[in-house]
């Protein structure tokens, strides 16, 4: 970004707030969380929104088989053709959709890094519907932001961040970015 005045770059900020092990334990409650809200892991399937949201999906599956000692279906859920901004950004490729089976009368979680303006979730809504009929849909986010355009909330959230408009916060996970962390970037102007 550039100051249109003068042409020069405009001042970036940037804060680690949570680190790896902050990250691991946030992890390790959602999971626990899950298992309680669903009262084991019966039916429950765990689907990964692109990009962040799929290794995130992975862990708390692996976690949750830690503590039941069985498997926990997971997959990964492309919204790309379901955005409400796919006219302003036509050249956007779908991505993948991995669907453990079925998913009629299961409880879908869906999962993802973070929760914004709710727009994502939005859009995976209407994908799901396209792919059977869950008994529940629930929702885990690692980071709850605020600021909801929509009124979609998290069931299951592993860190809130009052963060400010003119501020990004960002998921970096090590399977993607070598390194876990959550970090809020200043922009020093409003996006």
């Amino acid at each position: 970004m550039a100051d249109p005045a003068t042409d020069t770059p405009t001042p970036q900020f940037s804060r680690v707030v949570a680190d790896e092990s902050e990250v691991a334990r946030a992890l390790t409650r959602m999971a626990h969380e899950l298992l309680e809200a669903n009262h084991g892991a019966e039916n429950l399937v765990l689907l990964g929104i692109p990009t962040r949201g799929v290794p995130l999906a992975k862990r708390l599956a692996a976690l949750i088989e830690s503590v039941e000692g069985r498997p926990v279906r997971q997959g990964e859920l492309d919204i790309t053709m379901y955005r409400d901004d796919l006219r302003a950004n036509p050249t956007r490729n779908p991505g993948r959709t991995a669907i453990p089976g079925s998913i009629d009368d299961s409880v879908v979680v869906l999962v993802d890094d973070v929760l914004y303006s709710g727009r994502t979730i939005g859009a995976a809504f209407d994908a799901l519907r396209d792919l059977g009929r869950p008994r529940a849909v629930r929702l885990a986010v690692l980071v709850d932001r605020g600021h909801r355009e929509l009124p979609i909330a998290a069931d299951t959230v592993g860190r809130t961040i009052q963060a400010a408009d003119d501020e990004r916060v960002a998921v970096q996970l090590a399977e993607l970015d070598g390194t876990d962390a959550i970090t809020i970037t200043r922009t020093g102007k409003e996006s």
